[in-house]
């Protein structure tokens, strides 16, 4: 499981102990600016205009806004999220390499997604599966509904989702990622799953050259929800059309990041779609 190198001495600190587990996140598993390609594009088509006011629910470093307001000077962007340790960090790390003016376009909020009131944005968007940790269906449906309303006449709501079978089996998936030279290794861990309520735990740890683990840097505890579920709550919350877009594969067989609406899939071992619920 951990990446191997050489053996540091024991008087200089491990990699593990001085790394920034916020930092290594964004590295692993965020890519704000595909994200924000998606998001912005998709609405284009689908509204024959422009968005200018995002909300990023459940929005952790706020990464995702501070994209968005650096792709035009008249979008305004407004996370929020229940952590204030996570939006701290945001803050001086993200936002702060922003200039001021694109400051002033961001407002984070301290804020339950359930209950939370804001002025109405063109999308709200809750993605890396954020909206499974509430695992309840009356809570879920809560959520939903608070989308719903929060949203402009014509807005429209953005989530993920994945799946398949490998996704109701306790494994262990890791990924190399080079940061600028310095690597390390990504360890995304099911650390059990039942199939009776679909519960699911799971863990992201990181392992380094020399050695040491910064082991359960994020722990999840999420309700594993089903595509068809999603979508069947989001139309009984009032949405008009909700669509899914289905990630495609290269010659190699490996995701080739490019989603397209889809209403048949193959039942592979491990997908990941957007959604878009159409207020």
């Amino acid at each position: 499981m951990k990446k191997k190198g050489k053996r540091r001495s024991k008087s200089t600190p491990s990699i593990a102990s001085t790394a920034d587990r916020h930092h290594l996140y964004e590295l692993s598993v965020q890519c704000a600016e595909a994200e924000i390609d998606f998001v912005d594009e998709t609405f284009r088509k689908l509204k024959k205009r422009r968005a200018k006011l995002l909300r990023e629910d459940f929005c952790g470093t706020a990464n995702v806004c501070c994209e968005w307001v650096k792709r035009g000077d008249k979008r305004e962007a407004i996370g929020v999220d229940l952590d204030p340790e996570v939006l701290d960090w945001g803050r001086k790390n993200n936002l702060s390499k922003l200039t001021k003016k694109q400051r002033q376009r961001i407002t984070l909020l301290e804020k339950n997604v359930l209950n939370v009131k804001t002025a109405k944005p063109d999308i709200i968007s809750a993605m890396n599966f954020s909206y499974w940790l509430l695992k309840e269906r009356q809570n879920l449906k809560q959520y939903f509904k608070s989308v719903h309303s929060s949203l402009q006449d014509d807005g429209i709501f953005f989530l993920d989702c994945y799946g398949g079978y490998d996704s109701h089996k306790e494994i262990v998936e890791e990924r190399e990622i080079d940061d600028d030279g310095d690597g390390f290794t990504y360890i995304w861990e099911q650390t059990s799953f039942n199939p009776i309520d679909h519960e699911l735990h799971c863990t992201i740890s990181f392992a380094f050259p020399d050695g040491s683990e910064m082991n359960k840097a994020f722990s999840y505890e999420w309700r594993l929800w089903s595509l068809p579920e999603v979508r069947e709550l989001l139309e009984e919350c009032g949405f008009s059309r909700v669509t899914v877009y289905w990630q495609g594969w290269d010659k190699d067989g490996e995701p080739d990041g490019d989603f397209k609406p889809a209403k048949r899939a193959d039942a592979d071992a491990g997908w990941i779609a957007y959604l878009t619920a159409e207020k």
